[in-house]
């Protein structure tokens, strides 16, 4: 709800009145409510000497939480940050009631109207679509007057100060000027090979990155896993399906595919009486009982003379074609067998099936036996789910289920809760291994449906709480860990020696990658080179300009040698102004609360 709102403002209010409405969750009654607005609870801050309770944050974070934006277990990071929103936004309001900025009833009024939650499929108001919303949410009329007043009060103080800014023309020139510009430049990657020593690392060292990073260091909460599984396709594999079965099958399918059909129509009217087209029919089935050619006798005898002149050929047909009683005819046949007279609205046929829309049995074989044998084993596989069931419920361990099911025991070795590999990373399993019915009761677990065809119960063998690992367990990680910065620092400070050197003029053996006309979007380097060549002076003519980037552990030179300037391009011209603008509109408001929380009185509890 009130996705307008949400799209003009980043404040939290804003962002959780839409979230609780939309989810259509009371969180809580509307006594709670009407007291977060009215305060009360265990003050949390004060600001300019008005409160803001532990009841009022509580129901912030608590709406953030159940609204979708932020998972429960960061809760408690999550309680800091929105006090120091709310804090931000008392001291917007403050500020924009101070500077007279007003919302009457009939402003706030002909938002509500407008906000298509609350409209009918005819986009008009209703009263009772706007009741039962805020009902749902747990809001009175009233309360939620009021937060949405107080939301669009601070958005008028923020578009206020963002229309208020403006850019120069000649900002605008500049700032086209800038996004076009063409640089050429050379760069050239520095390795291992270009230090003096390869770096060395010392225990103390190691232990000094270790005490610092400990926490990368930490082992997960993890399980030992016991499981068996009921596996209906293992089951089926060892089923023998009968020749006789499958070829059955094939024919049952084959009763409803698609198939091609030829006809010898046989007409009746005026010209020619029922009887008459019922013996030029007979007499055409006795010529093809003595032998004669289908296709032959449907170009002489066929009063259809589009599929005459093929043999009587009508194509692929399905049923429903042309009509039950063609249908029940031609469905009736195998491929070569030609049906009795079959009466219909258009006349007399005789209907011969050329080919079905099958593949053969041998193609179908291996696709039909599992099927089969699917069919076969299904009341078993239910039958053994259910004793699953059953028997892991009332069981003290898995050995006895898996014993007395047949079922192989397996062992998984020590996993965390984002899992482990195979059958261990399906959706559902790692939930249940670290449930607390599983992990702390140590009962086995409900039946968890893998797939159609995969029931799985486990139970926790073994488990170790999260920790961190000793240094001894992680040396080789921290060591490499620890290279990889000194070498770094070390490319770094050979980067800056050989920059020196090359604005001093000495010339350096070095394997320059070269880069022509470059913009700011599009060129042939690493984005931290291009980042480095875009931000280096215009070089004067015949003068080249020297630098080196760093892109995580990778270091480079930099040579820039021209400065063009480019196309003008209106579309990415005025994208970047409105960057422009949004940036520094941005810098307002963010100014002005910096401002204001330096000259308030604030105090936290």
């Amino acid at each position: 709800m009130l996705q307008s709102i949400r799209d003009r403002s980043r404040s939290w209010g804003a962002k959780i009145i839409v979230g609780a409405v939309v989810v259509t969750m009371a969180l809580f009654g509307v006594e709670s409510l009407v007291g977060l607005f009215g305060g009360g609870g265990d003050e949390v801050a004060k600001v300019n000497g008005q409160s803001i309770t532990r009841q009022e944050l509580e129901m912030e974070v608590q709406r953030a939480i159940r609204s979708g934006q932020v998972p429960p277990e960061q809760e408690r990071a999550l309680r800091g940050q929105v006090l120091d929103e709310m804090i931000g936004e008392r001291l917007l309001l403050a500020f924009a009631e101070d500077g007279g900025l007003h919302l009457s009833d009939e402003q706030l009024d002909q938002v509500i109207v407008t906000l298509p939650e609350f409209q009918d499929q005819s986009g008009r108001f209703d009263a009772d679509l706007f009741r039962n919303r805020l009902n749902s949410a747990g809001f009175t009329p009233t309360s939620f007057r009021e937060v949405l007043r107080v939301d669009l009060k601070r958005q008028q103080l923020q578009q206020g100060l963002a229309v208020s800014d403006f850019i120069l023309d000649s900002e605008r020139d500049n700032l086209a000027a800038l996004q076009n510009q063409r640089r050429s430049f050379r760069y050239h990657t520095l390795d291992a090979a270009d230090l003096e020593a390869p770096v060395e690392v010392s225990d103390a060292e190691l232990q000094a990155y270790y005490e610092d990073n400990r926490d990368n260091y930490q082992r997960p909460e993890q399980v030992r896993l016991e499981y068996v599984i009921i596996d209906r396709q293992a089951m089926a594999e060892q089923v023998e399906v009968d020749e006789e079965a499958l070829r059955e099958e094939w024919q049952t399918r084959g009763r409803d595919a698609d198939r091609r059909v030829s006809h010898i129509m046989i007409s009746f009217n005026d010209d020619r009486s029922r009887d008459e087209a019922m013996g030029r029919a007979e007499e055409v089935r006795q010529r093809l009982a003595d032998g004669e050619d289908f296709e032959a006798l449907a170009l002489e005898y066929s009063d259809d003379p589009a599929s005459a002149e093929q043999g009587g050929d009508l194509g692929v047909i399905s049923r429903g074609f042309f009509g039950d009683d063609f249908d029940d005819a031609a469905f009736a046949l195998a491929p070569g067998q030609v049906s009795g007279v079959v009466e219909t609205s258009s006349g007399l046929h005789l209907v011969k099936v050329t080919e079905l829309d099958q593949p053969p049995l041998e193609e179908m074989r291996d696709d039909l036996s599992r099927e089969l044998a699917l069919g076969q084993v299904s009341g078993e596989f239910n039958r053994r789910v259910q004793t699953l069931i059953d028997e892991s419920f009332a069981a003290d361990d898995l050995i006895s289920v898996a014993e007395q099911l047949d079922l192989e025991l397996h062992e998984s070795d020590w996993v965390s809760r984002d899992g482990g590999e195979g059958v261990l990373s399906e959706p559902g399993v790692m939930s249940e291994a670290f449930s607390e019915d599983v992990l702390v009761e140590g009962f086995n677990s409900e039946v968890i449906e893998l797939d159609t065809d995969r029931r799985m119960v486990l139970r926790v063998a073994e488990h170790r709480e999260a920790t961190i690992l000793p240094l001894e367990d992680v040396r080789d990680r921290v060591t490499e860990s620890v290279a990889r910065l000194k070498q770094r620092e070390a490319l770094l400070d050979v980067a800056r020696q050989q920059v020196e050197r090359l604005r001093a003029g000495e010339e350096l053996d070095i394997d320059w990658q070269h880069v022509e006309q470059a913009s700011r979007q599009q060129g042939d380097a690493p984005r931290a080179v291009m980042q480095a060549a875009f931000r280096l002076p215009h070089p004067q003519e015949g003068e080249t300009i020297f630098g080196h980037a760093s892109d995580g552990e990778r270091i480079a030179l930099v040579a820039l040698d021209r400065v063009e300037a480019g196309q003008a391009d209106e579309q990415v011209d005025q994208f970047v102004v409105r960057m422009a603008e949004q940036i520094r509109a941005q810098a307002a408001v963010q100014g002005l609360s910096s401002h204001l929380r330096e000259t308030s009185e604030i105090t936290r509890r």
